[in-house]
């Protein structure tokens, strides 16, 4: 299926044409109308890599590439056909086989989940990805500066969330060391991540991240193991698919060492249905995607992209692709028409070959194809049949979706999620905290405020109470019937007085005269003490 440098694609007459490995990292483009045998293209590819010890991922938008993992059948349309056409090009190491394959889905529906965290994008992607303005990003960037500072791990999107609020909370006394944080951009911020939530986001970030080596394993045989992305769903959330894609480039390129040119590609890439990719696309992810398909060549990483239309893909990024396989396009419309125009423009000519006529005559299964030749040149344009794809071309069946899943090598590494304590449980508890000391200096203030107020009731009664008991004491001072009893107390007093002191001067003084002076005197005393 592969050579020692070269996989073999089809042949044109005689010739045998072949992509050279050692330059299958300069990317390529897989171009063509509805049912001209573009996704056929793509899974013989994905096979010839694989056989030689090439991993690959796959983005499967209609959900029939899954057939990799099975074998074809010559009992089946279109594998009937494929022996046949195998024998017709002299591929003689031709049969039916399946491929080591992994299943994955972002949704964690019909494959292994796969995730980032929040951190791992990191704010320059995410803010690209958001189309925020540069002030919008700036306090996106102090969010996460904040949260690397506090110990705050940043790993979904309610961790991010709570992060923005918090540093919202927190503005004025982050404005002053990291410059303006406005409610205004955090809301603004806040609305992106919920579009962003509203397309499945939630079901991407978080735990356990992808470890970027279980896309580059192999089988026991040293094949490369064929990644599957089930896209079918994802397709409906351009963003998250954007995200994603953008994400595993970027991880890619930053984990990867530069090894130039290599004799083959540590890994191959295919993104079919790409003009989904790209449709309403910020042009700073453009930009993004163009930086990353230009550099990730240096890593030994090879970017297929499989279109409808060769239109369909950026300018920027079409310049990089040097491997091109160009199936049939029909020219109804002025559109079809000046696609035809562009793909015929991008092809070395051949002598004797109408590039831009050739185009609309092609059967399914034929392809006008220039491959780079082992100096870095494109080969000139040739007319070829392709070979075909020895597994099936076809859907699975779900119980032998569950089967591939449950036996690769990645096994149940990534099917739990993990929610481990990270800032939004963080943040809560220090809101609680602060909310509980705050209720307690509440309630100790209000007990103090009870009491004091409690005291001053208390004096206020016990002065009432004294009040109350001098102003009975008065009035029973001033009662006419009280005043008689005292008057008439006094004069019986004084009466009684006199009385007895007659009778003690008399008995100290004699019966005659009463003691003179002195016995007046003592009578005068003892008179006074019983008026009193």
């Amino acid at each position: 299926m592969a050579e020692e440098t070269g996989l073999f694609v089809g042949a044109a007459g005689e010739a045998r044409i072949e992509l050279n490995l050692r330059r299958a990292n300069r990317h390529g483009l897989i171009a063509g109308a509805t049912g001209t045998g573009k996704t056929v293209t793509l899974q013989g590819l994905a096979e010839g890599f694989s056989a030689a010890g090439v991993p690959v991922f796959v983005a499967d938008v209609k959900g029939d590439l899954g057939g990799l993992g099975m074998a074809g059948s010559p009992l089946a349309k279109p594998h009937a056909a494929f022996a046949a056409r195998a024998e017709a090009i002299g591929d003689s190491d031709w049969k039916y086989q399946a491929m080591p394959v992994q299943l994955w889905d972002l949704f964690g529906e019909q494959g292994h989940p796969i995730r980032a965290t929040v951190s791992e994008m990191g704010p320059l992607l995410l803010a690209r990805l958001m189309d925020l303005n540069e002030v919008q990003e700036g306090v996106l960037t102090i969010a996460f500066h904040v949260a690397d500072a506090e110990g705050l791990l940043l790993l979904d999107l309610d961790d991010l969330q709570a992060m923005l609020a918090h540093c919202a909370e927190r503005g004025d006394e982050l404005s002053t060391t990291y410059g303006n944080v406005s409610k205004q951009s955090v809301g603004a911020i806040q609305r992106q991540l919920l579009q962003l939530r509203s397309q499945g986001g939630g079901h991407f970030f978080g735990e356990p991240a992808l470890s970027i080596q279980d896309f580059l394993a192999h089988d026991d045989s040293g094949r490369g193991v064929i990644n599957i992305l089930a896209a079918d769903k994802l397709m409906a959330s351009p963003r998250l698919y954007a995200s994603f894609l953008l994400w595993l480039l970027s991880e890619l390129f930053e984990t990867l060492p530069e090894i130039g040119d290599p004799d083959k590609p540590v890994l191959v890439f295919f993104f079919d249905e790409a003009h989904l990719l790209f449709d309403d696309a910020p042009k700073a992810l453009l930009e993004k995607i163009e930086q990353v398909v230009r550099l990730i060549r240096s890593k030994g990483v090879g970017v297929y992209f499989v279109t409808q239309n060769p239109i369909d893909i950026p300018e920027d990024v079409a310049a990089q692709l040097g491997n091109r396989v160009q199936h049939a396009l029909r020219a109804f419309t002025p559109r079809d028409q000046k696609a035809i125009r562009a793909a015929a423009e991008t092809f070395r000519a051949s002598p004797g070959l109408d590039v831009a006529t050739t185009i609309t005559e092609l059967a399914v299964g034929e392809a006008l194809v220039s491959l780079l030749q082992a100096d870095g040149s494109p080969a000139p344009v040739s007319r070829t049949l392709i070979r075909p794809p020895a597994s099936r071309v076809g859907p699975l069946a779900a119980d032998e979706r569950k089967i591939l899943v449950e036996t690769d090598a990645v096994g149940a590494s990534y099917d739990t999620a993990i929610d481990r304590e990270s800032a939004e449980e963080l943040l809560a508890a220090k809101r609680a905290e602060a909310s509980a000391a705050a209720a307690e200096a509440q309630a100790r203030d209000a007990a103090e405020k009870a009491a004091a107020a409690q005291a001053k009731e208390d004096a206020r009664r016990a002065k009432e109470e004294e009040r109350a008991r001098i102003a009975a004491e008065r009035e029973a001072a001033n009662n006419p019937l009280n005043r008689a009893i005292r008057s008439a107390t006094r004069s019986a007093s004084s009466a009684a007085g006199r009385a007895v002191a007659n009778e003690v001067s008399k008995a100290v003084f004699g019966s005659k005269g009463g003691g003179g002076v002195l016995g007046q005197v003592v009578r005068g005393v003892l008179g006074g003490l019983f008026r009193g």
